[in-house]
């Protein structure tokens, strides 16, 4: 499932259209929504609260009945069994009614050795947005008391869900859905460029892509290293971005890189520098070689499925896990990121053999934008933020895939529209087409109509024959070469 919230779209489209005929439009382009869910409702009766008193609890060594102010000035008594409950802390009260999503139930008014508790004070992992459940939420001393805990923490705007089908790679980032949706005329496509990041120093580490006399499992591969690295908690606005969407905040590399994977559908991988031994050899694993995954299981490989490894072994399960051994810790100060282009099939395959759905597979068993994989690494630049006085590398790659050009999408049309309505969609989609007149010889490509005005006509830049966009139509009776017969069939 690809999730996103409303205000994340708008930060890639400009649009004032309400959410429903969003979502109607994104299901009729082949986007389907599966799910709306609106925060700002469920979240609705918690509001953030302080802790005037909390004693202990006179029938119970672990619990404490603490005394709530929610703003309208008439304390509320709670008893509550959380380890970091205090007085003078601010939380997230529940009252009486509130239904509570990560218990299931409705909090009504209970008595809990024999004191009464007319209310709760909430966990992360209660309000299901977080796994943390080893206290209550505690709030910095400036939040507001009595304000919505969920317009305070970001949480009030609507969560989409989508149900990709295998061949829409491009829905599962957020970019991706706005592009659509601008070419669908729902708004102004925000194209934000990426500007490239100077490289300072020779990247120690080297890339070898082996396989062999079998087929290659890894069309490209690029390598940056990042020194420097203060693996802290991300920034606020990056928590509560992922935390909307159901995604725990971890630190500041792993949380950089989940954004890219849903903003821009772009899964990258971090090693950590000091733990990786020797290079880098992207192959086939061996019969026998195991990896303990991110997850915490043991893996046994084989030879169908693509591995990255060092010279002491497996490290990573190419396009779908990383390895405990290299994974990333707040100690980690060197990182080598890795953005590259696997095998759609092989990636599919292999998820499915070892029973594993991460974000990275999903994403790559139905295909990424080649064109963006050595661009990826110099995105966002919170990359700078976490980097003090970060200096870096890539190590050379193969060449990325060209990206279709709007011309050549034009001839794949099979399409009485005029050009410029053909043309409309591509530039609010943010794609670019030269005029006939932009270069020279380019006059015999401009477009004609035929003797009798029943299709649209162009020419190959590589031919002087014109062909015929209807090929069914009788009004055209321009003779097409061969090769301009065998073009138009493939597209």
């Amino acid at each position: 499932m690809m999730k996103f919230t409303l205000a994340w779209l708008k930060e890639h489209l400009d649009t004032d259209r309400p959410l429903g005929e969003i979502a109607d439009k994104l299901t009729m382009i082949g986007l389907e929504v599966e799910r709306i869910e609106d925060k700002a409702k469920l979240f609705a009766p918690f509001v953030v609260a302080r802790v005037t008193e909390a004693k202990q609890h006179p029938n119970a060594d672990r619990l404490r009945v603490c005394m709530v102010d929610t703003g309208d000035g008439k304390p509320i008594q709670v008893v509550c069994g959380a380890p970091n409950a205090r007085t003078g802390m601010k939380g997230v009260f529940a009252p009486v009614g509130a239904f509570i999503p990560g218990k299931n139930m409705t909090l009504g008014v209970g008595k809990i050795r024999d004191v009464e508790s007319r209310g709760m004070l909430v966990s992360e992992f209660e309000l299901q947005i977080s796994d943390n459940h080893e206290g209550i939420i505690d709030l910095p001393d400036d939040a507001p008391v009595g304000a919505s805990y969920a317009k305070y923490a970001g949480l009030d705007d609507p969560v989409l869900e989508l149900n990709l089908t295998p061949n829409r790679g491009d829905g599962t980032g957020v970019h991706g859905i706005a592009r659509d949706l601008a070419a669908a005329d729902m708004g102004k496509f925000k194209d934000a460029s990426i500007k490239a990041v100077k490289s300072e120093f020779p990247c120690p580490v080297q890339v070898t892509l082996d396989f062999g006399a079998t087929p290659s499992l890894c069309p490209a591969f690029a390598l940056r290293l990042l020194r420097g690295v203060k693996n802290g908690p991300s920034p606020d606005w990056l928590q509560k971005r992922l935390a909307a969407i159901g995604l725990r905040p971890i630190n500041a590399l792993v949380d950089i890189t989940n954004f890219i994977t849903y903003d821009r559908g772009r899964p990258l991988h971090v090693f950590d520098a000091a733990k990786v031994r020797g290079n880098l050899n992207v192959r086939r694993a061996r019969a026998g070689e195991t990896l303990l995954a991110l997850d915490g299981k043991t893996y046994a490989l084989d030879d169908t499925i693509c591995v990255i490894a060092d010279d002491e072994g497996v490290e990573s399960l190419a396009g779908i896990m990383g390895g405990e051994k290299t994974g990333c810790s707040e100690s980690t100060t060197d990182v080598l990121v890795e953005s590259a282009l696997w095998e759609p099939m092989n990636i599919a395959q292999t998820g499915r053999k070892l029973g594993i759905n991460s974000d990275a597979r999903y994403r790559f068993e139905r295909g990424v934008d080649p064109a963006f994989m050595l661009r990826a690494s110099n995105w966002p630049p919170a990359w700078l933020s976490i980097c003090a006085a970060a200096r870096r590398r890539k190590s050379p790659s193969r060449a990325a895939p060209r990206r279709p050009s709007a011309s050549s999408i034009f001839r794949c049309l099979s399409s009485s529209a005029s050009p410029a309505s053909r043309r409309r969609p591509m530039r609010r989609a943010g794609y670019w087409s030269a005029s006939a007149s932009s270069s020279p010889g380019r006059a015999n490509a401009s477009r004609s109509r035929c003797r009798r005005g029943a299709a649209t006509c162009t020419a190959r830049p590589t031919s002087s024959k014109r062909w015929c966009a209807s090929s069914a139509s009788s009004a055209c009776r321009r003779r097409r070469s061969s090769a301009a017969r065998r073009r138009a069939s493939r597209c």
